[in-house]
């Protein structure tokens, strides 16, 4: 015993001082970002009139010019106004190394007009400027960033976790030429087969109806997280009793969601995989790949273990030996390598 209090005494006082050291770390990444970069907001213009929100950092130092990475998310790109983000791209040593970041909120979500489809389908037959999908919306947003920030070099990365991930690998398919490199980090890529809600077909409730009680609602108008007031308020203090008190799944529908969620009645009318799941996959549209890509995932990521290996595979075979397609998998759970490395 007398040993022992030694030994937790030391370990107490190292945990203690690694807290400290992390929070030293934010502030002082934070610090540097609002000293070193400059912030601006944009309301970007697709093919069809609709306009799509872009957060923009860009160095201060104006005296060489710099290459994009973008993030393209359904989740938010917050925070908006005057507000600087704490961090900036997948780990500092990209903020100090210097680009410009880009986040972007996607057709229909937060601060972007539109409507919001999940994983929006890739349109392989455009007839007009009004037939638009990710891969559309992605190219008129770089094309935009190209011609109007100061300073860049023509050249754009994108990269993301999970959504995000989707969203890269969605931004393969018919690329703008400024478009290098892309990195889609356990990405959502075929949501009936393997990724998120289903699992070899098999239906995750749980996931489901706690992801889409707020996900899932959409919002009036183009609004911040803050103004959203309409997500599907539930108590649930024992998964479990909660689970198992509300019995068959038609019941999550006529208690909770009701036709407030679109994507969950979708998925009620489409237990099977058919042409509506069929038409979400974006592997066969994974060809004619022009930009380097690196694919991420983890043996322990039990959300999108499916889709990184997906898109590697997909490109590998239905691109020339010669495209620069990479994969990094290693023991992580979902978005926990967060391994990118891109050569701009």
């Amino acid at each position: 015993m007398k040993k022992l209090l030694p030994a937790l005494l030391l370990a107490f006082i190292a945990l203690n001082s690694c807290a400290q050291s992390a929070t030293q770390q934010a502030a002082d990444d934070a610090a540097y970002i609002k000293t070193n970069y400059t912030k601006m907001e944009k309301q970007v213009t697709m093919r069809d009139g609709k306009k799509l929100f872009c957060s923009i950092y860009t160095p201060k130092d104006q005296s060489q010019k710099y290459p994009f990475i973008m993030t393209r998310t359904p989740y938010n790109a917050a925070p908006y106004g005057t507000d600087f983000r704490a961090t900036l791209g997948q780990n500092m040593l990209l903020a100090r190394e210097g680009f410009i970041f880009v986040y972007a909120d996607v057709r229909g979500r937060w601060m972007s007009e539109g409507d919001y489809v999940n994983v929006r389908p890739f349109n392989p037959k455009k007839k007009s400027k009004n037939d638009t999908d990710e891969s559309t919306d992605t190219y008129d947003t770089i094309d935009w960033l190209i011609k109007n920030v100061p300073n860049n070099n023509g050249k754009v990365g994108i990269e993301g976790i999970s959504y995000p991930g989707f969203y890269s690998a969605a931004a393969l398919p018919n690329a703008h030429p400024a478009l290098k490199a892309v990195s889609p980090q356990a990405p959502v890529t075929d949501w009936f087969i393997g990724d998120d809600f289903h699992h070899n077909g098999a239906f995750f409730l749980m996931d489901a109806f706690s992801f889409l009680t707020g996900f899932g609602v959409p919002r009036p108008k183009p609004i911040t997280p803050a103004e959203f007031k309409n997500g599907i308020k539930y108590t649930q203090k024992d998964n479990y009793k909660f689970y198992l008190e509300m019995g068959a799944l038609p019941n999550f529908t006529s208690k909770y969601l009701g036709d407030s969620v679109t994507f969950w009645n979708d998925m009620m009318s489409h237990p099977n995989y058919d042409e509506f799941w069929k038409g979400m996959n974006i592997r066969p549209h994974l060809t004619n790949v022009k930009p380097a890509v690196l694919t991420v995932g983890g043996f322990f990521d039990a959300e999108d273990a499916f889709g990184a290996q997906a898109v590697y595979k997909a490109i590998e075979k239905q691109n020339p030996q010669s495209v620069k397609n990479m994969l990094v998998l290693g023991p992580w759970y979902h978005g926990g390598g967060n391994a990118q490395r891109a050569t701009f």
